[in-house]
């Protein structure tokens, strides 16, 4: 039952706050998560820091695990639409090696805590969350694959071949979004020296597709 205030509000009003509290829990949430794990983090530690009752969490998620399924989705959106332009953009393959590792540099400069959390839960202990994890890394790796396949160097390739390589990639991506949250945000340089070495690799990569099909 709603109460005095609430009941007369118009229903966008209503709307508009609720979507608000529901940022609220998942800026919280991801603020508190930067040093623990989710299985870790209480309902009431989350609710205070809002400063919302408990039971006011579940208008918004069924459990703790669907907040953490909802910072999934949110971490994972932004980061799919920029390498998807860089790939969209470039057409050398030197140029997206390039653009990738300086997007995924720039992404986790930006948005550290976001993927703080996706590498900490990504072998955690709620499962929903891992689950949701290896779902945006599988649909990251299905959308490179097709851009692959198109690709003439992929000629004669099987689609479980290509897929493998998209996986590779992908994987590697991730080691290396990792290995710049390493880096102290006072020490860009050793920022850099990760960015030459991510490419490094990443060109090997490319060097070993070029001769997989070689007898």
């Amino acid at each position: 039952m709603l109460g005095a205030d609430q009941a007369h509000k118009p229903l966008g009003a209503r709307q508009a706050q609720k979507l608000r509290t529901r940022q609220a829990l998942l800026d919280a949430g991801l603020r508190l998560l930067e040093h623990q794990s989710l299985s870790s983090l209480g309902l009431r530690e989350l609710t205070r820091e809002v400063g919302v009752a408990p039971a006011g969490f579940y208008r918004h998620f069924r459990d703790m695990g669907d907040l953490g399924v909802a910072l999934v989705e949110e971490s994972f959106g932004s980061l799919r639409e920029m390498v998807r332009a860089i790939r969209g953009e470039q057409a050398k393959a030197d140029e997206v090696i390039d653009g990738t590792v300086a997007v995924i540099a720039r992404y986790v400069r930006e948005h550290r805590p976001h993927f703080r959390f996706i590498a900490r839960e990504r072998y955690g202990g709620v499962q929903p969350v891992r689950e949701a994890i290896a779902d945006e890394l599988r649909l990251f790796a299905e959308e490179l694959a097709s851009d692959l396949a198109a690709q003439p160097e992929s000629e004669g390739w099987s689609p479980q071949d290509v897929r493998m390589l998209a996986d590779l990639y992908v994987d590697h991506m991730v080691m290396i979004a990792i290995a710049f949250l390493d880096v102290p945000p006072e020490h860009p340089e050793s920022e850099e020296d990760i960015a030459n070495i991510a490419r490094r690799q990443l060109r090997l990569i490319r060097l070993g597709r070029s001769h997989w099909l070689d007898d």
